[in-house]
């Protein structure tokens, strides 16, 4: 697997399609401070570190739904492996006319759009939620 963010929002996706309450997904710090955003803002009830099937670390996530529906409506990796997209504080996209979230790998941590606009650092932006 060469993009591990990538997998664990298909996992996301894939579950939610499904009407699954949790998935599991293979643990790594990445993942963790990129699911501690999607908590943050409100898009899954939150994750927990436990042990896998195989024995490996996971993380276990809780999926959010409204009324049956998922909260997530939209999940795209928007900086890859082939094509990293950097970004400058004042550059960062808004999702949705700010009804979504950009997530930012800065100097200062993985954050929000609105954070790392605010805190004025650019970087990789990993993703796009909606």
């Amino acid at each position: 697997m060469n993009d591990p963010i990538a997998d664990m929002l298909t996992r996301i996706r894939n579950s939610q399609l499904r009407g699954k309450a949790t998935v599991e997904t293979p643990a790594s710090k990445i993942r963790a401070w990129v699911l501690d955003v999607l908590a943050d803002e409100g898009y899954i009830r939150g994750y927990e570190a436990t042990t896998g099937k195989d024995g490996h670390p996971a993380l276990n996530i809780e999926l959010k739904y409204y009324e049956g529906t998922p909260v997530i409506r939209e999940l795209k990796r928007v900086s890859k492996p082939g094509r990293r997209v950097y970004m400058g504080s004042k550059d960062i996209p808004v999702v949705r006319q700010g009804l979504g979230v950009s997530i930012v790998s800065t100097p200062r941590g993985v954050m929000s759009d609105a954070n790392a606009r605010s805190q004025n650092v650019g970087g990789e932006v990993l993703c796009t939620v909606f």
